[in-house]
């Protein structure tokens, strides 16, 4: 997926005054288009140019970071959250019930593997990679990044509505599978896949 670049931002006064429409326009395009729930107390928010755009935007407006060297700095660091060829990439956020429990709340995910979060595509599976490597990385909070390959099948699949598509969940502690996934949502997520490749 192409990368974001320094002309693809508005300026920070500009982008301040338009803030409310714009948090509002993305709060609807994550809600229809790159949200799934799995469960009570875990989402998916699927990770593409646009929401990449407004999360950098958001940063930039936090720190005041204006100097193009800066903000291309930032830029290098986040577009490496894009999804890259035949691959799907979004947060795992979880919901934390009892912020005073915080590590008893969280100790269930410590071990969490990419085989416990699987997309299924109709009956095929593609069990999710996690984005970190060490024990200690897994879960240090309250999300994760985690991404899914997708072949050419899986592609054709997705694009077929008349196969049900749904994520699972199959933790010892927390086994809950998805909705099937709305005609928008598999549309966002093929289109993906698709740009991926060309870009």
């Amino acid at each position: 997926m192409k990368p974001l670049t320094l002309d693809d931002l508005l300026p920070l006064e500009e982008f301040a005054s338009r803030r409310r429409e714009l948090l509002e326009a993305h709060g609807r395009y994550l809600d229809r288009q790159r949200r799934v729930q799995i469960g009570p107390r875990v989402a998916l928010v699927f990770e593409n140019r646009q929401t990449l755009w407004f999360r950098v935007q958001e940063m930039l407006r936090i720190a005041r970071l204006a100097e193009p060297e800066r903000v291309q700095q930032e830029l290098d660091l986040q577009n490496r959250l894009l999804p890259g060829r035949e691959r799907l990439q979004a947060a795992l956020l979880l919901e934390v019930q009892d912020e005073a429990r915080l590590t008893d709340e969280l100790a269930p995910w410590q071990t969490l593997q990419g085989e416990h979060l699987r997309l299924k595509i109709g009956e095929r599976p593609y069990p999710a990679n996690l984005l970190t490597c060490r024990p200690e990385d897994r879960c240090i909070g309250t999300a994760y990044w985690v991404q899914f390959v997708v072949d050419a099948v899986g592609r054709r699949r997705l694009a077929d509505f008349s196969r049900k598509v749904c994520f699972e969940m199959t933790l010892p502690a927390y086994q809950h599978q998805s909705p099937p996934l709305s005609e928008d949502v598999r549309e966002s997520l093929f289109d993906d896949l698709e740009l991926s490749d060309r870009d």
